[in-house]
């Protein structure tokens, strides 16, 4: 039954949510049409986010391996999947624990504290019950212990990272309807901040002027597609048509392939796009049941593409500064003699978007690129500390990608080595 709650509920993240629009529909005495519709809605905007992030996702794994092979670069990837699934055989007990009693921690937290939020980004929290599960076992935690403490730490981080950012998620949506539930969070405080020292807000990434022949780029989906199309067909060619012919597009012509994977990414972020205009719509209501009669006065905390509709030049903006800050950190690391991290496309696509987003808000288009810049630095220097401290335990590859995961391993490890305890 544990497992069932664990893996098939708790850890399936549009499941979760509509169970929280469900309850908040039933409190708030719906009709039965109003209530079935509610939850379906809410369940079907998360998964379209997420078919949306599959269908991205994957044309970014085709650039990512046209781009390692263009310029044979070898170091340690950030994924938060891969090493979550890498570290279940050794910690899954651990992580699921922590989980659970986490979430349950974060109720509680929400009803006896200033912190009123509820986060609902389930696999987020997977990520960070397993980042803390590694993390205290490497510091000498284990059994209750370990359970408890993580327990805590990630109730806390399920609270205080919403807060943190709170005050920008208003004004970039203005309102106060929902918050931000996402482990990128130091990340884009960082980003928010930059803006409003390099930038001037008054000057939006929203307001580019584009001139009548070029008005078609208005049109999101249309500027996304172009943009992305000039950046798989550079690294196709650099790549070159053998290795793409043999190796990814099953004999199809190079060039007409990286072109269709370029709008196969701009029909991702639309298809996300969509999905968070329906959970929206439909969870905000919805919690509202949660927040007036079970834990008063709370928010939601949701997934950073929430964020996106707001400002969708900064999204693209976003990604492109801070995988460039990627790509340059490559060249720094080694010299520091810290491993190499390869930029992962999906950690800069989507933190580095929603970076774009908090330093649009603060510092116009200055501080989308700047701030996003810093997102990307980040991003790429902290995972690699975070492996000096972690030490050889087995995972091979890759590490934590976004940057609370980096942040609160760090903290955590660094104190439990002064305690001695590791």
């Amino acid at each position: 039954m544990l497992e069932l709650i664990m893996t098939d509920i708790l850890g399936t993240p549009s499941i979760l949510v509509g169970l929280f629009a469900l309850i908040g529909l039933l409190l708030q005495k719906k009709s039965s049409a109003d209530v079935v519709s509610g939850t379906l809605k809410t369940v079907m905007g998360f998964i379209i986010i997420g078919a949306g992030a599959a269908v991205l996702i994957g044309a970014l794994d085709i650039f990512g391996k046209m781009f390692d092979h263009a310029f044979n670069v070898q170091g340690v990837i950030p994924n938060n999947e891969a090493i979550v699934a890498t570290a279940q055989g050794s910690y899954g007990t651990s992580t699921a624990m922590i989980m659970v009693f986490g979430m349950i921690f974060n109720i509680i937290l929400a009803r006896i504290t200033p912190f009123k939020y509820i986060f609902l980004t389930g696999h987020h929290t997977l990520f960070m019950a397993c980042l803390l599960a590694v993390t205290l076992s490497i510091g000498g935690l284990s059994g209750i212990p370990l359970i408890a403490v993580g327990s805590v730490l990630l109730g806390a981080c399920m609270v205080l990272f919403p807060a943190l950012l709170q005050p920008f998620v208003r004004q970039i949506t203005g309102s106060d309807d929902f918050a931000i539930g996402h482990f990128g969070s130091v990340g884009y405080f960082i980003s928010a901040t930059v803006g409003k020292w390099v930038g001037n807000k008054e000057k939006t990434t929203e307001q580019i002027k584009v001139p009548k022949s070029l008005g078609f780029l208005r049109d999101t989906s249309v500027a996304v597609s172009l943009t992305m199309t000039v950046f798989f067909v550079i690294v196709a060619l650099f790549a070159g048509q053998e290795y793409i012919e043999t190796n990814l597009s099953g004999g199809s012509n190079f060039i007409v392939f990286s072109f269709i994977q370029a709008i196969t990414f701009a029909a991702g972020v639309y298809i996300i796009l969509a999905g968070v205009r329906m959970l929206i719509a439909e969870i905000v209501p919805a919690f509202q049941g949660i927040a007036d009669k079970l834990v008063p006065n709370t928010k939601p905390a949701l997934d950073c593409p929430t964020i996106f509709p707001f400002a969708p030049n900064a999204v693209i903006i976003g990604f492109l500064f801070s995988f460039l800050a990627g790509l340059l950190a490559m060249f720094v690391l080694p010299s520091l003699s810290l491993s190499v991290i390869v930029p992962g496309l999906v950690p800069h696509f989507f933190t580095g978007a929603a970076a774009g987003v908090f330093g649009n808000i603060t510092g116009g288009r200055r501080g989308a690129m700047a701030g996003a810049f810093a997102n990307g630095l980040l991003i790429s220097f902290i995972p690699a500390i975070l492996l000096v401290l972690m030490g050889d335990i087995g995972f091979e590859g890759t590490t934590f990608g976004d940057s609370d995961f980096g942040v609160i391993g760090i903290v955590i490890l660094s104190f439990m080595k002064f305690l001695g305890l590791s």
